[in-house]
């Protein structure tokens, strides 16, 4: 059978845990590339064994970091490529509707719903996880957030891409579940967190010009402090996570508490 027509690019660092699981999803794609920042563990060797392109990036802390650093420089050989996370699985419904969309001419990306687990259990409810991974290639990049001098993370976390003309939305999902525990998504979650504070910081003497809606409304939020109880309040209640038991009413929780964490860092930072 011939193979899926698609670049599937995984940025990785230290993902043994889960790289199997993403692989074996993967075997049915014509080109996988996977980013490694110098893993210690046996992310690379993995990766080679399952037959995929292994390129190691070393960020200078300038423009551009990983994902864009793949797209200018790397040779994607598909019109399409598709950014997957080592934590990130697909299902057989997301790669039949995959080889649908890749073929209709009037979409250049599309936005994809994640299926998410937390500690251990699918969670139906609350505030969906989405974002746009796919896209065609020379229509899209990651946005360029001018960090030079203060950011720690390599990978674009919080830049959305952007897309030249027309995106769609698909039906089916990628599951998200990351198997190396609660002290690893609270570690993640502190250093994302000093991202986030450090770049409103930034933002505050540079502008908050070309925020899309959602992003600027979290900011003025995080400006009057209330925005951890709009969050729970609005994933937990209104949009019903409690239905999804302590599972959910602990997601909604950690998830406050990392605006919560934002807020004081930046309280913090104006005091240095």
């Amino acid at each position: 059978m011939s193979k899926i027509p698609v670049t599937v690019v995984v940025p990785v660092k230290n993902e043994e845990p889960n790289m199997v699981r993403c692989l074996d999803r993967l075997t049915g794609f014509d080109q996988v590339m996977v980013i490694d920042s110098k893993s210690t563990d046996k992310t690379a060797q993995i990766a080679l064994e399952y037959g995929a392109e292994v390129h190691q990036f070393d960020w200078n802390g300038q423009f551009p970091k990983k994902r864009n650093w793949v797209l200018r420089n790397l040779n994607i050989k598909n019109e399409w490529v598709l950014f997957l996370d080592a934590d990130e699985y697909m299902t057989d419904e997301f790669i039949e509707e995959l080889k649908v969309a890749i073929n209709r001419p009037e979409y250049n990306g599309y936005w994809i719903v994640f299926v998410n687990y937390f500690m251990g259990k699918q969670l139906k409810h609350g505030d969906p996880f989405k974002k746009l991974p796919l896209f065609r290639v020379g229509k899209g990049e990651y946005e360029r957030i001018n960090e030079d001098s203060w950011s720690h993370l390599d990978m674009e976390v919080h830049e959305h891409p952007i897309v030249e003309g027309k995106v769609g939305e698909f039906k089916s999902h990628i599951i998200h579940n990351d198997f190396k525990g609660l002290e690893h998504y609270i570690g993640k979650h502190n250093a994302y967190s000093t991202w986030e504070a450090r770049r409103y910081m930034t933002l505050l003497q540079t502008g908050f010009e070309g925020l899309n809606k959602r992003q600027k409304f979290k900011y003025r939020l995080l400006e009057t402090g209330w925005l951890p109880f709009v969050y729970f309040v609005g994933s937990y209640l209104l949009k019903m996570g409690f239905l999804d038991g302590k599972e959910g009413y602990y997601f909604a929780r950690f998830k406050s508490n990392y605006f919560l964490q934002i807020q004081t860092k930046i309280k913090e930072f104006r005091k240095i």
